[in-house]
């Protein structure tokens, strides 16, 4: 980001004018450092990326009591996502008694599982640094397969000649 002589920002590839003179879009990325120093345009870097589920800004974390909450109702509301596909083998072993398939049980108990697991996990950080560390990590994203996803084919490598 560019900052002109009287304190405005201005990005790269905006006109701007300055002293009555009307500079076009490309006039700060063609120019040299000298060039923009020489009418008193200063760069100043970019602010430092931050994760704004859980900062305010860099080195300003949100309140983690109240993050524990909504990451652990994402949680639920995501096991429910996945579970509710297939609510209706449970309907239909109620209406007329015909069983739900056993890995489909244990998919649907396996989810319940893993969102218990993902909860405490959660409830168990003390910072906000160390629950955006495991929400962000390998463990939170993954949830067990559906047995009865469709399974994308593999291709064999091709051999060698």
């Amino acid at each position: 980001m560019f900052i002109l002589p009287d304190g405005r920002p201005i990005s790269p590839d905006v006109p701007f004018e300055l002293d009555g003179i009307s500079y076009p879009a490309n006039w700060l990325r063609l120019a040299t450092p000298e060039e923009r120093a020489a009418i008193g345009i200063t760069e100043q870097p970019d602010p430092a990326p931050y994760d704004q589920r859980f900062y305010w800004g860099p080195d300003l974390p949100k309140n983690h009591t109240q993050l524990v909450q909504q990451w652990t109702q994402q949680t639920r509301v995501a096991a429910g996502t996945l579970l509710t596909p297939t609510d209706w083998y449970v309907v239909r072993e109620l209406d007329n008694s015909t069983p739900v398939p056993v890995e489909m049980k244990d998919w649907r108990q396996a989810i319940r599982t893993d969102c218990e697991t993902k909860i405490a996990a959660i409830e168990a950080t003390t910072t906000t640094e160390e629950l955006a560390a495991y929400i962000t990590g390998a463990d939170y994203p993954a949830w067990p397969a559906d047995p009865y996803a469709p399974q994308l084919p593999t291709q064999e490598p091709e051999a060698a000649v």
